[in-house]
């Protein structure tokens, strides 16, 4: 990790086509502007480990409640089991 002291004002080139500059200093935190081609995802990683969590638990309760609902279908019953693979016996 390349750690910089910068002043507001100042800028960091990352490649040939992002610029991040400092644009203010208060207390404990920074703001930070960041020119970047449209291509070029920049997110804070708060939000995308957010959203990640999220679609992980969303993912598991659908995956209940689809066992269940199949359950239902059946009649209370467990659904069969996956046929063999061609080839077994």
């Amino acid at each position: 990790m390349l750690v910089l002291t910068r002043k507001v004002g100042e800028r960091i080139l990352i490649g040939d086509d992002i610029v991040l500059t400092i644009l203010d200093s208060r207390g404990d935190g920074i703001r930070v502007g960041i020119d970047a081609p449209r291509g070029v995802k920049v997110q804070r990683e708060e939000v995308v480990r957010a959203v990640t969590e999220a679609n992980v638990e969303a993912a598991a309760a659908s995956s209940a409640d689809a066992e269940a609902n199949l359950r239902d279908l059946l009649g209370g019953q467990a659904p069969p089991a996956d046929p063999p693979a061609s080839g077994d016996k």
